[in-house]
């Protein structure tokens, strides 16, 4: 098993796992590899040392004292997570608090907005022209481009 480093032509670093060099070749040719961050499918192999799995190698030892947590910061997310994986986590986040209204976003909002429906969480798709009258009429709308990994259930 090759375990590869991978990059999205938007920058997104990730790890993608294959039987071969040629098996990343041939999916990534048709289409098949893409980043989970964005779903783009241009995905580039960067220059990775080997892995070795050593079974006599020891474990890095953990710190005997950790540092305390900064009192400023209330997230439970670590710091040690990259960008992307943070980013990850608060799309998992939103998505598990929310709602998603599908395409009746646009109007799930304004029944909201003019007091006709129960304040909520939603997520949903509008057009870039249903999003443009939303803000027009002061409804606080944002884009959150969901990953392909997220909308289906992993097996």
């Amino acid at each position: 098993m090759k375990v590869l480093d991978l990059r999205c032509t938007h920058g997104h670093g990730f790890e993608g796992w294959f039987a071969s060099s040629e098996a990343f070749e041939t999916q990534s040719a048709s289409g098949l590899v893409e980043c989970p961050i964005c779903g783009d499918t241009a995905i580039v192999k960067l220059l990775s040392a080997p892995r070795l799995n050593l079974g006599n190698a020891k474990a890095p030892q953990e710190p005997t004292a950790a540092p305390a947590a900064s009192s400023s910061s209330s997230s439970n997310v670590p710091a040690s997570l990259s960008p992307e994986a943070r980013w990850m986590r608060a799309v998992r986040e939103v998505m598990a608090k929310t709602e998603d209204v599908g395409d009746r976003f646009a109007d799930e909002a304004r029944k909201m907005h003019y007091g006709e429906a129960e304040e909520r969480g939603i997520r949903g798709q509008a057009t870039p022209e249903q999003t443009e009258a939303l803000l027009d009429e002061g409804i606080a709308v944002m884009p959150l481009p969901i990953p392909a990994a997220l909308k289906e259930t992993l097996q």
